[in-house]
């Protein structure tokens, strides 16, 4: 069962650092590109969730996740990063979308996804981006839920080792409007 989704108030995130320190560093050492190298801690992890907390505070970071109800644990999250720049505030980007190697399979990243798309489009977003490494499991993911591929940018990113590796990036309108 894919345990529920929920968008994550400025209290709320503040204490969910640990345990999104976990997943991240999890996420990261089961060799998924989310821009660490490997041998991040969770420690690590933490304080970079922690260094995010003024950006939750003015409202530029929506964090979602997913807790297992069982164990407690942060199984998943995704973010929504919103533009501040006076043309861009229509459009935002999903960073961070990250499943727990324990609850992957199940329809967990897809939940996650729809969430954060209907957080944009209840914001009044009209336009959202993303990034994912070429090949990565995450790409189909993204082309089966509706994201349309614009390109692919070469050595974009560091996998966890340390070897670049090439981008896609896609977009999507939120709310099913069309490009």
């Amino acid at each position: 069962m894919t345990p529920p989704v929920r968008t994550l108030t400025a209290a709320q995130f503040t204490s969910h650092a640990d345990e999104l320190g976990r997943l991240l560093a999890d996420v990261v050492a089961g060799g998924a590109s989310l821009g660490f190298l490997a041998g991040l801690t969770a420690e690590q992890a933490a304080d970079w969730w922690r260094a995010r907390t003024p950006a939750v505070d003015r409202g530029d970071l929506v964090v979602c996740v997913a807790v297992d109800e069982a164990s407690g644990r942060c199984v998943g999250t995704v973010s929504l990063a919103l533009n501040d720049w006076p043309n861009g505030r229509h459009r935002g980007e999903v960073v961070k979308l990250m499943v727990h190697e324990t609850a992957r399979g199940k329809g967990l990243a897809r939940a996650l996804l729809t969430t954060v798309e209907q957080v944009a489009a209840d914001a009044g977003l009209t336009l959202l981006v993303l990034d994912t490494e070429t090949g990565s499991p995450a790409e189909p993911l993204y082309r089966t839920a509706g994201w349309t591929p614009v390109g692919v940018i070469p050595d974009y990113a560091g996998d966890p080792a340390g070897i670049p590796r090439p981008t896609t990036l896609f977009y999507k309108r939120p709310g099913g409007r069309r490009a």
